[in-house]
């Protein structure tokens, strides 16, 4: 959702792009009906690194990746979010000399028991160009002695990637039947992976889901701790397997409210006008609570009870998420 525009938009300015797939998403559902769905020409190069822990994980990328760069030599490679795909290319390159544009630079949790905050940290301080989604995140990188000139706030391009694409996901009904429901995605380790934590909260969205039907996309990470725990779920709890991006944004726009650990979803609510309830701590997007729909419950089943039946949350649309974050980034980029 975040290579794809721009893509887009640097090969409309006729620019050279070669793009390479880590394959660290690599089953269908989670890979590759989405380079159909966002029109992304399939990967020149596709890595196949596959699951692993994070060391191993991170150093497959670094191996399989740095022949490729090393062969091709680009201008710039460009890395995208935090996950461990992006710090491992940013790490070859740093040592192969290649200049690095970081896309959704700057976010930050605070909170460097997560994975993914790692990753960032060290890869905002290894590249050359930061791009940033909210003015948070600029004050994040000038804290962390990132000189201004190597950062450019540009705006969402996840946004970029709605703005062009609901239209198309309105058309579309993955679940006709429903009127009115809640929406729900899990998939955090701190979320799933103690059993008994994940069967305590889905109780209570089972228990929830007496009053107001729940649309549960189930990540397989989840899909096999609710088997360890051998929970069944309740007829008014509709799962499903993992969505494509089109039926998961119809599914969005359209819900009374949505319940989440992923950082996309409170991007995508906010711009929705969706109430949004994320069950963490923290977030590295904190521009969605203080301007968005996005409130932080964490753990405490007592406030996702209460708050599920509360006036639903009002918010605006954060500045520069306005659907052309991606030609900002192809018009700096050739501008350097």
């Amino acid at each position: 959702m975040k290579a794809a525009p721009v893509h887009a938009a640097l090969a409309a300015r006729g620019v050279s792009q070669m793009l390479v797939h880590t394959g660290q998403h690599y089953s269908e559902k989670m890979s590759d009906i989405f380079f159909e769905e966002l029109q992304l020409p399939r990967p020149d190069v596709n890595l196949d690194v596959g699951s692993g822990t994070h060391g191993v994980q991170t150093g497959e990328v670094m191996i399989r990746i740095e022949p490729v760069i090393d062969a091709e030599r680009p201008d710039w490679v460009l890395v995208y979010g935090d996950v461990n795909s992006t710090v491992a290319a940013a790490l070859v390159c740093a040592k192969l000399l290649v200049p690095i544009a970081h896309v959704e630079a700057g976010l930050r949790s605070r909170d460097r028991t997560m994975p993914e905050e790692i990753n960032r940290i060290i890869t905002d301080q290894l590249a050359d160009l930061l791009f940033t989604t909210s003015e948070d995140a600029d004050v994040n990188l000038q804290s962390e002695g990132i000189p201004s000139e190597r950062v450019r706030f540009v705006g969402n391009v996840m946004i970029d990637t709605l703005v062009r694409l609901l239209p198309v996901a309105r058309e579309r009904a993955p679940i006709p039947q429903l009127d009115r429901f809640a929406l729900v995605t899990l998939h955090r380790p701190s979320n799933v992976d103690d059993v008994n934590k994940l069967v305590k909260l889905l109780e209570v969205l089972a228990e929830i889901s007496r009053e107001l039907p729940v649309v549960f996309p189930i990540h397989p990470r989840t899909r096999e701790s609710v088997r360890r725990a051998g929970f069944a779920f309740p007829g008014t709890m509709i799962v499903v397997e993992p969505l494509g991006y089109l039926d998961f944004l119809s599914l969005q726009e359209r819900a009374e409210i949505v319940v989440t650990d992923s950082g996309g979803v409170q991007e995508e609510t906010t711009y929705l006008g969706i109430p949004c309830l994320t069950l963490r701590e923290n977030t590295e997007r904190p521009v969605t609570v203080s301007s968005g729909t996005n409130m932080l419950i964490g753990d405490d089943l007592r406030l996702l009870r209460e708050m599920m039946r509360a006036p639903r949350k009002q918010g605006s649309i954060p500045p520069l998420w306005d659907g052309r974050a991606s030609e900002r980034i192809a018009d700096e980029l050739l501008r350097r």
